[in-house]
């Protein structure tokens, strides 16, 4: 036996050699043997060593972070040592993202049965803005509505829908709500974001009310990823300053805390159209953000975060100061707005996978619209208890949450204050079908004591084809309960009647969505990635506003129809190994609204968007340039009627930019450039963009008697004061040049 044994040891064999790319050694690269419990790593100098392997044939498998995979036949022989040299190609691709949004679940992106998109930090600098609401009009399907010329609020359209279709996220929670939603996409640093996650479609089953039309989900560092300090101040030619700070803070040895500042300022009083009305607004804001991460037996999280915001924006009339605030002298729209979030996840101490999330915050607002007041209070509480459990080849979670809902305003439509509790139950069970095919279905229950009982269902499936080829189909509904005031700017500005006909029932959606992705590895080192969607959604008991009917009304009911969007998505990836890269977007879609049998487009909707980011490295010189833009085919505006001269259409336009950045020096980086090259505004093509803006309190229109504006001499096109005819941002060319400074 002894012999044998000997015997048996002198024939295993040794595999050695060296890892490296392009000559320059590799460090602790994965080699291993596929199917064996043989292997090991490359040390610092890229060297291996696999030793006693038994005499057979073997797939030899080496992956670097980094680096394209590497995989070879060999054959060990007797007491035989083997020298194999390992050359690696750099990966142009980025890692598979983990993603959670699209199933409350921590997956990779490829593994996911909902198409859900990711962008990093580095995408937001390739276009350095002062919140993400701006960052977001460079993503493929998502734009940035400007709601309003005068005070510059505005929401987030996804695939065309209204921005109040859109839910916002931090970390997963939904604290991000009707008045709050551009205010939730300002005042975090980028140097505290880990990613971005978009999913187009309804996501109701999950998230409930107001993920309708789809939703961002804003996910923040730990406290491994985060930067010991950074910094980040940029300026621009017309006057705006912001400021990042992050930092992570350690406090004793489980416990540290990541803090970030964000303060922006502009102050110029500009009216580059000429129509004595500033084309930016005034706005001076500030944001503190805080995250503990407390470690945990087991490494269970407890998490805690809360973030306190101010901002004072004015715009109007260039002879406005604060003593005119709520006057009808002088025109201004004054907006003070207090914001404070706490949102936090506890993993209970048990062996089953408990999870309990939770957030609150609190949303004041004291406005004014001209001589009409608008002071609100929103407070939204929400908490949810979930349970991962995985039973053979079902992988269930289970949840019940709690949402609390408080709103009151000044307005005649709020008598009392609405206050609202609706518990939630959801299931959701992902099964693997087939090595290649998942299966996931969903079902919410919701019960609003205003509405009765809401039933969403969801379904999702993936067809893996290959390594790079993925077939994804989603089906789902969504539901949306309705407060015209929180979502509605122009329903504030005092500039049209609001008239509300019925008693608005909640939105009800349908959504179907196909989605197909492709990855090509060229053997030179380029990688392209292809994602491609088709998607239909229809809606019953939209609620839009009707802006034709009545030029002086703004008229709101539940369509008596559908309303449909509908159309196709894609965007193509291409990284070469020499440092050039570019990525390209498009979306047509066609979203109407049909009542009566008569169906039209609806308003500031546009029917084309393209997206495109071109980046290249001179390595010799550490600088980057980045070329960035959009374009947005043609939209229904607005119009005050027949007789108003502005265009009914808007033209087909873009927003181009241009970056550079240097990174020579350590922890540092400058970078500079310049905002719309083509120094477009909406006011091209048009006698003006504010209607009536020399008399903005109607003062001397006159009007019949049923409240219609008469044509006279001095209004010759019988128009009344109107700021909503608004499409894209009034800011015109302009340079801009920052610093950034990080510190691990």
């Amino acid at each position: 036996m002894l012999l044998v044994c000997y015997i048996g040891n002198a024939q295993d064999g040794t595999l050695m050699g060296s890892v490296s790319d392009a000559g320059q050694p590799v460090p602790f690269a994965n080699i291993y043997l596929k199917g064996t419990p043989y292997g090991t790593s490359s040390d610092q100098s890229g060297n291996y060593s696999l030793d006693k392997i038994p005499v057979g044939s073997y797939q030899l498998q080496v992956t670097a972070i980094g680096y394209r995979p590497f995989s070879e036949n060999v054959t060990i022989r007797d007491t035989e040592k083997q020298t194999i040299a390992i050359n690696l190609t750099a990966s142009t691709e980025q890692l598979d993202e983990t993603v959670v949004t699209g199933t409350l679940k921590a997956v990779s992106r490829s593994e996911s049965p909902v198409p859900v998109e990711v962008y990093s930090p580095t995408f937001l600098k390739k276009n350095p803005t002062a919140s993400i609401f701006e960052a977001l009009q460079n993503v493929n399907g998502v734009r940035p509505q400007i709601n309003c010329n005068v005070c510059n609020t505005g929401d987030i359209h996804i695939n065309g829908l209204e921005g109040p279709y859109t839910l916002v996220l931090i970390d997963g929670m939904p604290i991000v709500s009707g008045l709050g939603t551009v205010y939730g996409l300002s005042g975090i640093p980028n140097s505290l974001i880990e990613q971005i996650e978009i999913v187009k479609g309804p996501a109701s089953s999950l998230y409930g009310s107001e993920a309708v039309g789809g939703l961002i989900n804003i996910i923040t560092k730990n406290s491994l990823e985060a930067p010991d300090f950074a910094a980040d101040a940029f300026l621009t030619g017309w006057g705006e300053y912001n400021l990042d700070i992050g930092a992570k803070i350690d406090l004793g040895k489980k416990t540290d805390v990541l803090l970030g500042i964000n303060y922006f300022n502009f102050d110029e009083v500009i009216d580059n159209n000429g129509d004595n009305f500033t084309d930016l607004t005034l706005q001076d804001r500030i944001s503190v953000f805080q995250k503990w991460n407390f470690e945990r037996k087991d490494n269970r999280i407890l998490s805690l975060a809360g973030r306190f915001f101010y901002e004072d924006r004015w715009g109007g009339e260039l002879q406005w100061t604060p003593e005119f605030r709520g006057g009808n002298e002088v025109y201004g729209e004054s907006i003070y707005t207090r914001r404070w979030e706490v949102l936090g996840k506890y993993q209970l101490p048990t062996t089953e996978k408990l999870l309990l999330s939770f957030s609150y915050n609190d949303h004041s607002q004291n406005s004014v619209y001209g001589d009409i007041p608008y002071i609100a209070d929103q407070r939204i509480g929400f908490t949810q208890l979930t349970w991962d459990k995985k039973l053979g080849k079902h992988d269930f979670l289970f949840g019940s949450s709690l949402r609390y809902n408080y709103y009151n305003d000044n307005t005649t439509a709020t008598v009392t204050a609405d206050e609202v509790i609706i518990p939630s139950l959801f299931v959701q069970d992902e099964m693997k079908l087939a090595e290649k095919h998942s299966l996931l279905m969903g079902l919410r229950y919701d019960y609003d004591k205003r509405h009765g009982s809401i039933i969403t269902p969801r379904t999702a499936y993936r067809f893996k084809i290959t390594d790079t080829d993925i077939v994804r189909f989603n089906a789902g509904t969504g539901f949306r309960v309705v407060n015209l005031f929180t979502e509605e700017h122009a329903a504030l500005t005092g500039a049209r009647e609001v008239v509300v006909t019925e008693e608005l029932k909640p939105e009800r959606s349908f959504n179907v969505n196909l989605n197909y992705l492709k990855k090509i590895y060229a053997d030179n080192g380029t990688f392209i990635g292809l994602d491609a969607s088709l998607f239909y959604t229809r809606f019953s008991n939209a609620i839009l506003p009707d802006y034709d009917t009545d030029p002086n009304r703004i008229i709101y009911d539940n369509l008596d129809g559908k309303s449909v969007s509908q159309g196709v998505s894609a965007n193509l990836d291409v990284v070469f190994p020499d440092g050039f890269k570019f990525m390209v977007g498009g979306t047509y879609q066609d979203v109407s609204q049909t009542e009566n049998g008569i169906s039209k487009r609806q308003i500031l909707t546009e029917s084309l968007t393209g997206t495109w980011n071109v980046s290249y490295k001179i390595k010799a010189w550490d600088l980057n340039i980045d070329y960035t833009g959009n374009l947005y085919g043609p939209m229904r505006l607005p119009t005050l009627g027949e007789n108003d001269p502005r265009r009914e259409y808007s033209p087909t336009w873009s927003i181009q930019n241009i970056q550079f950045s240097y990174s020579a020096l350590d922890d540092f980086e400058f970078y500079g450039g310049i905002k719309n090259l083509l120094n477009w505004t909406p006011n091209r093509g048009n006698p003006f963009i504010i209607a009536r803006s020399n008399d903005p309190f109607d003062k001397n229109v006159v009007f019949d008697a049923d409240g219609n504006a008469v044509a006279t001499a001095d209004n010759p096109n019988a128009l009344t004061f109107d700021p909503s005819y608004v499409y894209g941002p009034n800011q015109g060319i302009r340079a801009f040049f920052g610093v950034r400074y990080r510190l691990n």
